[in-house]
């Protein structure tokens, strides 16, 4: 903890006494913001497919092993991380919230806040933020968005010539990849050809070990060696430009990749990703390259964080930590939260603590796969058709079961990294289970969790209209 210490007096250091009207003081702060990805990356130790890019900021930065989202899916993550809180706290935790609100008097977000302090702030080119906003409040009007790509990717053919307008002035920027998104999952027939040898993919067990799982997991690894391509070439422009020296680049994903008990789940799968922070040339002289931190980190923490690093003030409402402050002190669990999916109407809470992770589950009268907008994508077309001919192994099919949908479950993540051995009915384990069940209580309390309030009939009226055949669940039978 020492060294994290050091780091964050490194950071006082640099920015002690400065004005920050006064140019290059401060670094820049860029965000690349992954769309759906897993961490399945050569420097987090994964052996099928190298990532030469991404490996490179995590050499000469700093990796964090422990990181999870605030949610397992994109909306309420980015409302999260963009106000530096829980989305429960102010109510923007539905996903995709059809009847928004706007933040209380007086929060502002990690954009404006940037603003305030004097740095142009751009967004290219996803914000799917659950309140209203001004894009002009956020965003700097005056910088120049690049012309919208038509290709699969939130860059266009890796075009970064945008950047050099960014020279010589402060920013806070972010540049979204699609990461997991990238060729789309919607109407994907697996299996299909990738490049990344579908012999190599070794299923996990909630999966089963069939061509079109093993293809979806290669193509996942595809998609991940195309957001490396990517990650080169802004690093590549970055330089070109002559701002690669003065910024600090934080890199991760907004949720785990699109296979089916990921995204949208509380399993780590759906909750853990990548993230690492490459730190300005300045800094590098001091600091420890390659440093790897394995406390726990939530996502919210990256807001925070941000400021710090750039000297702003964080205010006291933000519930992430700065996590190279001299006074930081690690967390003893992490919070994720899942709630309405779309049109599948949910309410789960994890707890994850450094050796066992924790869910409680409100609806057991739902299965954990009920219907939900992804039931087109191959994978799960493919399990459903297996669930029916009863060719799944008991673990498997108990989440198309209502029936077998625990009101707990606890895992122990270092024997079980998978997380399939429910330990919340053994015995030896009650006090662990206390303690965490415990710790959610807490939260829910001191946060006001808005979780605890189900979504309105104007919403859910607004949800059913968009698409009546998903929406199973009894909370729609008034619209029918």
């Amino acid at each position: 903890m020492k060294r994290y210490y050091a780091i964050g007096l490194l950071i006082l250091l640099l920015t002690a006494g400065c004005n920050n009207t006064q140019e290059n003081e401060n670094p820049n702060v860029l965000w690349i913001y992954v769309d759906d990805m897993s961490g399945w990356l050569s420097c987090y130790g994964d052996t099928v497919i190298q990532t030469p890019n991404i490996d490179g900021l995590a050499k000469a930065g700093v990796r964090f092993d422990r990181a999870y989202m605030p949610a397992p899916v994109c909306s309420p993550t980015r409302s999260g991380l963009i106000t530096g809180t829980m989305p429960t706290t102010f109510g923007i935790h539905q996903h995709r919230t059809r009847v928004k609100s706007e933040l209380p008097e007086g929060v502002k977000t990690i954009p404006e806040l940037f603003r305030e302090n004097g740095y142009v702030t751009f967004n290219v080119k996803k914000s799917d933020y659950n309140f209203d906003y001004d894009q002009d409040v956020l965003y700097s009007p005056e910088f120049v968005q690049p012309a919208k790509s038509v290709a699969k990717s939130h860059l266009a053919k890796n075009d970064l010539s945008w950047l050099k307008q960014l020279a010589g002035k402060k920013f806070f920027g972010q540049i979204q990849l699609a990461g997991g998104k990238w060729g789309g999952e919607v109407g994907q027939d697996y299996p299909v050809e990738t490049q990344t040898d579908q012999k190599q993919m070794v299923v996990p067990p909630q999966y089963p070990d069939n061509p079109v799982i093993k293809s979806a997991m290669a193509y996942h690894y595809d998609q991940i060696l195309t957001c490396d391509d990517q990650v080169g070439a802004i690093i590549k422009a970055l330089k070109e430009y002559d701002i690669w020296d003065n910024t600090a680049v934080f890199f991760f994903s907004d949720h785990g990749s699109p296979m089916p008990r990921a995204k949208q789940y509380l399993y780590e799968e759906g909750t853990r990703v990548p993230l690492i922070v490459h730190w300005p040339e300045g800094g590098q002289t001091i600091q420890e390259k390659g440093d790897v931190r394995k406390d726990l980190v939530s996502g919210i923490d990256i807001s925070t964080s941000s400021l710090g690093v750039a000297g702003i003030t964080i205010p006291e409402y933000m519930e992430g930590k700065d996590l190279f402050s001299e006074s930081y002190e690690g967390r003893p669990y992490v919070i994720s939260v899942k709630d309405r999916m779309g049109n599948a109407i949910d309410r789960g809470r994890a707890v994850y603590s450094e050796d066992y992770m924790y869910i409680k589950n409100y609806y057991q009268d739902r299965p954990l796969y009920q219907s939900a907008y992804r039931d087109s994508y191959a994978t799960f077309i493919e399990l459903r058709k297996l669930y029916a001919a009863n060719e799944l192994s008991p673990l498997q099919a108990s989440y198309h079961d209502a029936s077998q949908r625990p009101a707990e479950e606890l895992y122990d993540l270092k024997q079980d990294p998978h997380q399939v051995n429910n330990l919340a009915g053994k015995d030896a384990y009650i006090a662990i289970l206390e303690q965490h069940r415990a710790y959610l209580k807490k939260w829910i309390a001191e946060t006001s969790d808005q979780g605890q309030v189900p979504p309105s009939e104007e919403e859910l009226e607004r949800v059913y209209n968009r698409a009546p055949n998903r929406c199973k669940n009894p909370e729609y039978d008034i619209f029918k």
